[in-house]
């Protein structure tokens, strides 16, 4: 068997493929995507890291391919539904980098706090800027870190070594989860108020793009540093800026970008930012575990068909996955719509399975529905494998019961997820062979195929509700291709499910909110 390492990988793990018999192995780094698609024809695997993509042109090229494997967590360059058609295994190694990106953290705090960089390139350039780079203690500072997930529950436990004065904003972890680890759990705005450095560590969705903006600034205190070693995107390059520039912002550590290589920037024309090119993951000890664990875990598929770390195949025989590929996805897209109904923290998940399943070991299935509720607090982190942990981690208590009464259906999946603030039941069939549809949200009856780009409305039901954000979306050029109507049962309110060309941006979304009979507008996101 043979396989292609098309970015750089550490030597440990491409000796580990030269030392395992019936492994062959190629590295053929620095090709153009027209080259690569020429020869991955030949492989059974593939070993990434960023630089490759992985896209559906290539997949449909790879005619013998198997697997391929992600050197470090992020999967952004990988075309995963595209693979997953096609019977390609996406494995990452979510856990190789967790305390090297924590660690730079750690060191842009520091870095920050006295001026280390700019005290070197001042004396490099001859001068001697004792006063003008007066430091400050990083003692008994507040640090808010936002997200607790690995990374963040690494940079928490470090600073408290450093003591500062920790506080934590985790909406998906229970404060009772925070505190049990010895940090104080707060809200964003009391973590803005408070705090004298705020680190981000979540993940990039929409829900997270630009988190710290304008209006986030303005509530900080004056004085405030800021460090970004997540993903570029979450901090308002723009708003940061300026905010740089009327001191409000007194510093900021940015190791990722909007765009990667940035190119020119803005904000390298301030004195009081430092930077680096995406390191955060980049340590010698930190390389070499990720490409012994991505050589691991391909040798364990190849050979043994042994499944690790897989984002988008359970571990399961390949006969029980044919069987249960559209429970998987159905479930998947449930535990998604759960994640995107509910914002506060999760306490308990319910799954029912009503009807005939024929026997079959449903247990991937709930996996399945802790993967896609889950995936939307810590993405690339979670696969098949971890969602349980990951689930067990966070406090989340998982219920499975079985009743052989699925009403009108022939099988019937049902999952209430119980947050702090609210409960939601949401329940869903397959149609013929593989045909997915959401049927119940709480108490509206709807049919709802999960994909696209896709907007819950709740409106009061009276007449002219839905010809007032017809119009207003014809107003702004967005088409719209279906719409699915639910009432509810009391009969006082509507749930429209409306599926657009694109997805509806935030300024039309709040204008929406401004309508007199629409009351909330959600907007969801699938991946399929």
């Amino acid at each position: 068997m043979k396989v292609l390492v098309s970015d750089n990988l550490g030597e440990a793990g491409i000796k580990m493929f030269q030392d395992e018999e019936g492994i062959e192995v190629d590295v053929k780094t620095g090709l153009s995507p027209e080259e690569r698609k020429e020869i991955i024809g030949d492989y059974d695997a593939l070993v990434i890291r960023s630089a490759t993509k992985v896209t559906e042109d290539l997949l449909d090229a790879a005619v013998k391919l198997k697997v391929v494997g992600r050197a470090g967590i992020g999967l952004d360059n990988v075309d995963i539904p595209a693979a997953t058609k096609r019977g390609v295994v996406v494995m990452n190694t979510p856990g190789g980098n967790v305390v090297t990106t924590a660690e730079h953290a750690i060191a842009m705090i520091l870095s920050l706090s006295r001026n280390i960089p700019e005290g070197t390139s001042s004396l490099k350039a001859g001068r001697w800027d004792k006063k003008k780079l007066q430091g400050r203690e990083i003692y008994n500072k507040i640090l808010g870190i936002i997200g607790c997930g690995k990374i963040g529950s690494i940079v928490a436990d470090r600073a408290r070594g450093l003591k500062m004065r920790v506080i934590v904003h985790d909406p998906f972890v229970t404060p009772e989860q925070i505190e049990k680890a010895g940090f104080e759990s707060v809200s964003l705005e009391d973590l803005y108020r408070r705090s004298d450095y705020i680190t981000v560590h979540v993940p990039k969705l929409k829900s997270t793009t630009g988190l710290i903006n304008k209006d986030a600034l303005d509530q900080m205190k004056d004085g405030v540093m800021i460090v970004n070693c997540a993903r570029g995107g979450i901090v308002d390059e723009n708003d940061l800026y300026e905010a740089m520039k009327s001191g409000k912002v007194a510093g900021a550590a940015l190791d990722v970008f909007e765009t990667e290589p940035p190119g020119i920037c803005r904000l390298f024309e301030l004195d009081h930012l430092i930077c680096t090119p995406h390191l955060a993951a980049s340590t010698q000890e930190a390389q070499t575990k990720v490409a012994v664990d991505v050589a691991g875990q391909i040798i364990d598929y190849l050979k043994r068909g042994t499944i690790l770390n897989a984002v988008n195949v359970p571990s399961v025989t390949g006969d029980l996955l044919k069987k249960l590929g559209p429970l998987l996805t159905l479930a998947t897209q449930m535990g998604s719509l759960h994640a995107q109904l509910g914002k506060a923290a999760i306490e308990e998940v319910v799954i029912e399975y009503a009807g005939d399943f024929k026997d079959l070991d449903l247990s991937p299935v709930s996996i399945a529905v802790l993967k896609g509720l889950l995936a939307h607090v810590v993405k690339d982190d979670v696969n098949f494998v971890n969602a349980q942990s990951l689930a067990k981690e966070r406090g989340i208590k998982v219920t499975e019961t079985k009743s052989d009464n699925s009403g009108e259906y022939i099988n019937l999946i049902t999952v209430s997820v119980v947050g702090t603030e609210s409960t939601n039941t949401v329940s869903g069939t397959i149609f013929g062979k593989n045909e997915l549809r959401i049927v119940k949200i709480n108490n509206f009856r709807l049919e709802l195929i999960p994909n696209g780009h896709i907007s819950l409305i709740y409106n009061l039901d009276k007449p002219g509700a839905i010809a007032s954000f017809a119009t207003l979306l014809g107003k702004n050029n967005i088409n719209i291709d279906q719409m699915q109507v639910g009432q509810e049962e009391t009969g006082t309110m509507n749930i429209i499910f409306l599926k657009t060309n694109v997805s509806i941006p935030q300024h039309v979304i709040d204008e929406m909110h401004r309508l007199e009979l629409i009351k909330t507008v959600t907007p969801l996101e699938f991946d399929m």
